[in-house]
């Protein structure tokens, strides 16, 4: 994807070094475009803890290069150990983490120390490559859902949650991928962007996106899509999800399980777009096994924008001395999801769906 005119992918090692690993700092958008350099397992693990890196298949390839740069300090099978088991704890909830975690664990224990180091960019690419590769296909599978809706309407309106574009996934994104398709292609699409509170990763991240590619959207507050599902504005609801069980319950930002409930009470369709990464075939039951990570207050309680004379603050929104609790996932019933949108094409949100899609992993 590009930023005005400059091709970015959401992480990549630095070419004038060879080993030190790029990020975009997403705290800072739409503000500011900064640069983030990662340069040892710390560095790695707090990106993805601040969400400076966020989205759950990202965070699973940044996680897979801070395996790469703990390795370059010590190649030993301890520090692989460690190293993993450190950057598992930094997010609970995303599945793509522990799948990251998992694959650079398996191909690099075996290997002597001396060749860890290579092996293991070589792998943190191979799994940033698979991301990109799959979000395009999911984008292909997505299209043909838009194109109907196009045929039967013209203008498309697409309601998502949340940011699941490039910014959260190495490139192309999950939800946002059919839409990018569907308008490079000419479709009429426009985009009702949730301003998803409390981060607001939604009118910051995902307009940011949308903007820069020029796909129409209008950035709106979290509850008012019932109200225009309600009235006919919403033709389909797109969002992505950080954890799918092998029964099609599905893990998202908070918020989503409202949206879905609007969606089935008004009989619009409600979509996941997920790669292989964030499938969790160990889990049955979303609601009662998924871990939801409870962040900070301070999130809820304060809000981050632009001053009229440029200035980038922060400040308290709520009663100073109220508490305030911040559960950042909730988990929608599969019941409630119409389907879902991989890169091996649609499925229901069942064990059946899931399992003719990936037989290997049943």
């Amino acid at each position: 994807m590009k930023i005005d005119g400059t091709p970015f992918r959401s992480v990549w090692v630095d070419p004038a070094d060879g080993w030190s690993v790029r990020i975009l700092d997403q705290t800072r958008l739409p503000w500011v475009v900064e640069i983030l350099r990662l340069t040892d397992e710390a560095a790695a693990a707090h990106a993805i803890r601040s969400m400076q890196t966020r989205g759950a298949p990202l965070i699973g390839a940044v996680a897979a290069y801070g395996v790469a740069l703990a390795l370059r300090a010590d190649a030993s099978t301890a520090m692989l150990e460690g190293c993993v088991a450190r950057l598992g704890e930094t997010r609970p909830t995303a599945i793509n983490l522990r799948w990251a975690l998992e694959r650079m664990q398996r191909a690099l224990a075996p290997l002597p120390a001396e060749a860890r180091v290579a092996a293991a960019y070589a792998e943190a690419l191979a799994i940033a490559d698979d991301d990109a590769e799959t979000c395009r296909m999911i984008g292909q599978h997505g299209l043909p859902l838009l194109q109907e809706i196009a045929a039967r309407k013209g203008r498309v309106n697409v309601l998502t949650h949340c940011n699941a574009g490039w910014l959260a996934t190495v490139d192309y994104g999950t939800a946002l991928s059919p839409i990018y398709q569907a308008h490079d292609a000419g479709l009429d699409v426009h985009v009702w962007v949730d301003e998803t509170r409390p981060r607001n990763q939604g009118a910051s991240l995902t307009a940011f996106e949308l903007s820069k590619h020029g796909v129409p959207h209008t950035v709106v507050a979290d509850n008012a899509g019932g109200h225009l599902m309600q009235h006919g504005q919403v033709d389909i609801c797109i969002v992505g999800t950080d954890r799918v069980t092998r029964t099609g319950d599905v893990a998202n930002k908070i918020g989503t399980y409202l949206k879905a409930l609007a969606a089935h009470d008004n009989g619009v369709p409600f979509w996941v777009a997920l790669p292989h990464s964030t499938l969790d075939m160990r889990v049955r039951d979303g609601v009662k096994e998924i871990p939801i990570e409870e962040r900070s207050g301070a999130e809820v309680t304060d809000m981050t924008g632009i001053t009229k004379d440029g200035r980038v603050e922060t400040v308290r929104v709520v009663n100073p001395g109220s508490p305030a609790a911040n559960p950042a996932f909730d988990v929608t019933p599969a019941r409630l999801v119409t389907g879902l949108i991989t890169e091996r094409g649609r499925c229901d949100a069942s064990e059946a769906g899931l399992a003719a899609l990936y037989p290997e992993k049943v």
